[in-house]
Formats: C-alpha cells, structure tokens, sequence
C-alpha cells in the first residue's frame, strides 16, 4: 500500500467516480485526491498497531430503527 503514486491514487478517484456517476471536473478530482491521500497518511500509524476484533464489539453499532411511513 505504501508504493501508491498521486497518480494512482487520481485514477482511483476517477474511476470511483465513473462508478458512483459523479460528474467530477478535473479540479474536483484533484481535490478529492489530495483529501483522500491525505487521510491515506493519517491512517498509516494505525494500520501498524496490533488491534483485534475483539477491540471494536459489533454490539457497539446499533442501526436507527426505519422510520414508519405516514399513512395519509
């Protein structure tokens, strides 16, 4: 993961984009990038600790009831 270029990393925003169907022009790509690479080199000194599953419970994530629909 360390071996990725801004270059790579702007043709994963585009081809995200193509994806989703974002009609991204070429100065919001490059901002998307910069934010996503960004957070890339946050992440980095995570990724090196040791964390179990065990660390983050899934009872932990508790969803919103899905809202009742208004009969009228």
């Amino acid at each position: 993961m360390t071996d990725t270029t801004p270059s790579d990393i702007v043709d994963f925003v585009r081809a995200s984009a193509r994806l989703l169907e974002l009609p991204l022009d070429d100065a919001q790509v490059a901002r998307v990038a910069t934010h996503l690479a960004r957070t890339r080199t946050m992440v980095a000194p995570l990724r090196l600790l040791p964390l179990g599953a065990e660390l983050e419970p899934a009872e932990v994530y508790c969803p919103a009831p899905f809202p009742a629909e208004d009969p009228a």
